[in-house]
């Protein structure tokens, strides 16, 4: 079967031959690998979601099963570097270059305080043709051989912060200051345009996601979760679905998230990410037995301890394990909880991609 072909029989809980694979890297990873394969190295893309979708023919090349498409700064509005070094985005954010990542440096909403400050901030257009170039070209190349998964993490929560800082934001939830409803509706209303972008240049799976959890519990209450973002959140899943009803939806939220998994299912998700698995709650046999009937998982595979240490066996022997708990349904999308990292030696990530090739239903 194509790469496509197993993708979707996953997600539709299909016979197939092997999980599928949607690994990602970090640039310097990708460097390394073009190397040792005697591959030309891809420049990672102009995107706020770029190691998602970055060096896809390495990564199809080594074994992945999806290409990633997502949204780019419009043509009116590049990334740019001022003379200080300091990178702004489309969405005006700052980052200065930290080497493996770039870093926030300034937030431009930091002062918001009205719904003002919202309506008044220079917004880009969110149906700008010349975000999607690069879409439109990696589901002409890849498409008919691979899933096409249209990345739209940090969805909501995490556009948010991005634009005010953490700390703020954070307090803000409780205070509720006149700026914040408006600010998530408009980024939810430039997200949503996005995905249904994406879903209609033809992605199999739309990929949205917001990071809800740390390693011991999530970043907020689950009451303040469900009073400000769910609604948000199913509104998106029931617009997606009106472009396409066979969408399939997954959800990234790194950390412990296990207190609002029942709300997930509840509101339409079909497909949950990343499954740390050294964060608090997110044991593999309990996600299993508890929501297996109800989520195809994706992720799982730790990058924080066992691809880098390894050695190679144990490597092989976890991804088997891990594939057998999260395939009990006939529905697991095997990746690394996270971009793989530059600890991470050559062999250990051959050897993940190793096992997942030898693995057969």
């Amino acid at each position: 079967m194509t790469q496509k072909e197993r993708v979707l029989a996953a997600v539709n809980r299909q016979p197939h031959d092997r999980p599928p694979v949607f690994a990602t890297l970090t640039p310097q990873v990708a460097g390394t690998l073009s190397e040792y394969l005697g591959l030309t190295y891809e420049e990672p893309v102009d995107s706020l979601l770029s190691t998602r979708i970055s060096h896809t023919n390495l990564l199809t090349t080594l074994g992945n099963d999806c290409a990633g498409i997502a949204a780019c700064p419009p043509a009116n509005r590049p990334t740019v570097t001022s003379e200080e070094g300091l990178i702004i985005n489309e969405w005006g954010m700052v980052f200065k270059n930290a080497g493996l990542y770039n870093e926030f440096y300034r937030f431009p909403l930091s002062g918001a305080e009205s719904a003002a400050d919202i309506e008044n901030y220079n917004w880009f257009d969110p149906n700008d043709q010349s975000r999607f170039a690069f879409s439109v070209d990696t589901v002409e190349k890849y498409g008919k051989q691979f899933a096409i998964v249209g990345d739209l993490e940090t969805t909501i929560f995490e556009t948010a912060w991005y634009l005010t800082g953490l700390e703020k934001f954070l307090a803000d939830l409780l205070i509720r200051p006149s700026y914040l409803e408006p600010l998530l509706d408009k980024i939810m209303y430039i997200n949503l345009e996005t995905g249904k972008k994406l879903i209609e240049l033809g992605a199999d799976i739309i990929w949205a996601g917001d990071d809800f959890g740390t390693q011991r519990g999530m970043v907020m209450d689950p009451e303040t979760w469900r009073e400000i973002f769910k609604p948000r959140i199913r509104y998106i899943f029931e617009e997606f679905r009106k472009v396409n009803p066979e969408i399939k939806i997954a959800w990234h939220t790194c950390g412990s998230m296990v207190p609002i998994i029942p709300d997930f299912i509840e509101i339409g998700l079909d497909i949950l990410n990343p499954l740390q698995p050294r964060a608090e709650g997110m044991d593999p046999e309990f996600l299993v037995n508890n929501f297996g009937k109800d989520l195809i998982f994706f992720g799982g595979i730790d990058i924080q301890e066992l691809l880098p240490e390894g050695p190679v066996k144990k490597i092989k022997d976890e991804v088997k394990r891990r594939i057998e708990i999260f395939g009990k349904y006939n529905g697991y999308i095997v990746a690394p909880a996270h971009n793989i990292q530059p600890d991470t030696p050559v062999e250990h990530i051959m050897a993940f991609f190793d096992a997942v090739k030898e693995f057969r239903y």
